[in-house]
């Protein structure tokens, strides 16, 4: 899951007038970028959806699957765009099948109640979790749907089912509430408001750790259960391809990796990053931004995925499966790492698509008329994403 927060959109058919616009590049062989198309860009381009964006809501969510992606709104409203063949983007209309258009689209579960808003998402390679509002403004639902090959199962047996939209039982438990969700490649990690964190899902590189009754958790994990043995309280997780960083409040810093150390990714974890603002991670790295617009990170970089030497201050950072997008201080969006499709945007090593010991900018905000900003970053699966507010200027 790639979470990057957005303010208020609006479409307008003349360009004399101010616009919000989402805009993306990068891999689309399945119209995960919404654009209309099935081709790859290496530059930005503004994603359409079916009908007009309501100009009473906004964008708070991308969270990006192997081959499609999924859009959360303020009010809890979900959009998608993408492969949607294993059920991981709801039930498609008939009308949305024969439009075939790659654009995003409301995503539709019967049985889900219209006034339950979707609080936080996140997608494995070809599955998608929802957690829902259960009545009294707080996280205490979580459903699941789609494939997650043959080795994962819907978490929960015994979970009530609609369209292939499943409701996990008895979790969270009474009395907790879903504050952080993230998903690797075939395993998902849950934090809640007591900082204990459950995983479930495909653990065989140890990812989801050991498990609070003393079963190794190194197979597969086909309901929520508790991770053990963490010494500290958790305030966030992310997940690699596999492997699991949890990390302590921002006043304490702790950190603990579980899983696979292939790119050294529990080896080389520092004990603790305590002026932490920001934790993400690609599938081989883990990527932590300071207070003071540093980055510690640490894993893979044989396509340049870690920092490159003299960034300047950084504000936000997201990672995608193998490379990183920021935003600066000064208002540019810059990325690096492995951009074989365009997700780095054009200029890039002719033979592996890398942008290696640099970065690219993607936009700035000195190349947008004055009053411009550029309001959010995402990043995905070899797809980035942009939020820029101009006058009357489209990339």
């Amino acid at each position: 899951m790639y979470l990057i927060n957005y303010k208020h959109r609006l479409t307008h058919s003349s360009t004399s007038q101010a616009m919000d616009g989402l805009f993306a590049l990068g891999s689309n062989g399945s119209g995960q970028l919404g654009l209309g198309h099935k081709e790859d860009v290496s530059v930005p381009k503004q994603v359409h959806f079916i009908n007009p964006f309501p100009n009473v809501d906004s964008i708070t969510l991308v969270a990006a699957g192997g081959n499609h992606t999924i859009l959360i709104t303020a009010r809890g409203k979900a959009y998608w765009s993408g492969d949607s063949a294993s059920g991981c983007c709801g039930t498609v209309a008939v009308e949305d099948k024969e439009d075939g258009r790659s654009i995003f689209r409301e995503l539709r579960f019967p049985g889900l109640s219209e006034t339950s808003p979707i609080m936080y998402a996140t997608c494995t390679w070809d599955s998608t979790i929802l957690v829902v509002d259960g009545g009294d403004g707080r996280a205490t639902q979580v459903y699941v749907c789609g494939t997650i090959a043959n080795e994962v199962v819907k978490p929960a047996p015994s979970a009530d089912s609609d369209e292939g939209l499943s409701l996990i039982a008895e979790f969270p438990p009474p009395g907790t509430t879903v504050t952080s969700i993230a998903a690797g490649f075939r395993h998902v990690v849950v934090v809640l408001d007591n900082g204990d964190v459950y995983g479930w899902g495909n653990g065989r590189k140890g990812q989801l750790g050991q498990l609070e009754d003393g079963r190794d958790a190194r197979g597969v994990v086909r309901k929520p259960q508790k991770i053990a043995d963490i010494p500290f309280r958790v305030s966030q997780a992310v997940c690699s391809q596999y492997a699991t960083c949890l990390i302590a409040e921002p006043g304490d810093g702790r950190i603990m990796v579980l899983g696979a150390d292939k790119w050294e990714l529990r080896s080389q974890a520092p004990p603790e990053v305590s002026s932490w603002k920001a934790i993400t991670a690609s599938w081989g790295g883990i990527y932590i931004l300071k207070r003071d617009g540093k980055i510690v990170a640490w894993g893979r970089d044989d396509h340049g995925q870690l920092p490159p030497p003299n960034l300047p201050e950084i504000t936000h950072l997201v990672a995608g499966s193998e490379h990183v997008v920021a935003l600066t201080e000064a208002g540019e969006v810059l990325a690096w790492g492995w951009g074989e499709h365009g997700n780095c945007g054009p200029h890039t090593d002719e033979k592996y698509g890398d942008v290696k010991g640099r970065w690219n900018v993607l936009a700035s905000l000195k190349n947008l008329p004055e009053g411009s900003s550029i309001t959010a970053i995402g990043a995905g699966c070899a797809t980035s994403w942009i939020d820029i507010t101009t006058d009357g200027v489209f990339l």
